[in-house]
């Protein structure tokens, strides 16, 4: 079945592929086309088209860098140049030269596709803060408030490197937070290149006097043992939170879960065993699924990420038919839900129509 659905989704993926590809010819031939020309379009747009799926699966770096940017052109292309071809056959009857229009359609396609590779790698590098302030009905705790700073889905690898890294810590320690929390996504599918750039030294940078605590997502994977995963990030000061609960200097209970697509992660009933909730419990989880079940089982904060809000426009669409809250803040009876838009990327390193965020959390004891 899986084999099936994957030779549907090549034969779909090539057929774009040809399509965008042979738009681009008609539009870049020079006017006598020669075989040689034609040969090397071909091969070019064919290692661009499989650069995604080799980079990933060889870790080739070079490939794998290539790769991601053939992604963002690729979706970029998807949107853009049928628009223009459909503008260039409804320009065919009107009195215009059919050659000039297809120039102009081509040139305007260009424009268009450089701005929104320019914007949307500005909005992935270029993380705002956004601020929630919410009040938690438990007076048992002896601090009035709490100031967290959240952040997910950093996909530390190939393109979001030191010098992102660096901006998380910076951004962080700025807002002075009392507990610094990362639910999930560190690593982009591969630890190597978070250790090669020395990653884990940056982020143990990160200062919080309650602590630093972060959760494993479905894109946190290594070819070795899970530990030694947890390890790589632990060597930064981060405390790996795996399917199990923590009391934080006898003021709060912090819940972290193994992702989703563990098939040996417990049940968060379990979890929950033996946790004082007359304090304040707050759950890190990485895909913003079962609120439900969270909010019936006392817990009073539970922060996520995985979403992305689909990271480029329409993708928020899906995802906002998907989760019951893909992005923001969502209460549930006495359970406040927040779900980041990620502080990375996957894939193409753009985005539009979404932003790369660091989240601030002000919390209000009553």
């Amino acid at each position: 079945m899986f084999i099936g659905i994957g030779i549907i989704v090549l034969l779909i993926y090539s057929g774009l592929v040809y399509y965008i590809g042979w738009r681009g010819y008609r539009w870049l031939r020079p006017g006598t086309s020669t075989r040689r020309f034609k040969s090397l379009y071909s091969l070019v747009v064919a290692l661009a088209a499989s650069s995604f799926i080799i980079g990933r699966m060889s870790g080739v770096k070079l490939l794998g860098m290539v790769g991601a940017y053939w992604m963002a052109l690729f979706y970029l292309l998807l949107l853009l140049v049928p628009l223009a071809h459909l503008t260039v056959i409804l320009l065919r009857f009107t009195l215009l030269p059919q050659h000039g229009t297809q120039r102009v359609a081509g040139f305007t396609t260009l424009a268009l596709l450089v701005s929104l590779l320019a914007f949307g790698s500005y909005n992935a590098y270029s993380p705002v803060v956004r601020a929630y302030s919410l009040p938690m009905d438990k007076d048992s705790s002896s601090i009035a408030s709490l100031n967290i700073a959240m952040a997910a889905d950093t996909h530390f690898g190939l393109l979001s490197g030191r010098n992102h890294a660096e901006r998380l810590v910076e951004q962080v320690n700025a807002l002075k937070p009392d507990l610094i929390l990362l639910p999930g996504d560190m690593f982009d599918d591969d630890v190597q290149p978070f250790i090669d750039q020395k990653i884990d030294l940056i982020l143990s940078g990160l200062q919080a006097p309650y602590g630093v605590y972060a959760t494993l997502g479905n894109h946190d994977k290594h070819d070795g043992t899970m530990q030694e995963l947890i390890d790589t990030l632990e060597r930064s000061g981060i405390q790996v939170l795996y399917d199990e609960a923590v009391t934080v200097n006898d003021q709060l209970t912090l819940v972290g879960r193994k992702d989703r697509t563990d098939r040996e992660r417990l049940p968060l009933e379990r979890l929950m065993e033996g946790v004082d909730r007359s304090k304040p419990v707050i759950l890190l989880e990485h895909q913003p699924y079962e609120l439900d079940i969270a909010e019936q089982l006392g817990i009073d904060l539970m922060v996520s990420g995985h979403t992305h809000r689909g990271q480029i426009f329409p993708g928020n669409l899906i995802t906002d038919a998907i989760y019951e809250n893909d992005w923001g803040y969502l209460q549930k009876g006495d359970m406040h839900s927040i779900v980041t838009s990620g502080f990375g990327f996957w894939g193409p390193p753009i985005r539009i129509g979404t932003r790369s965020e660091l989240v601030s959390i002000q919390v209000q004891f009553e």
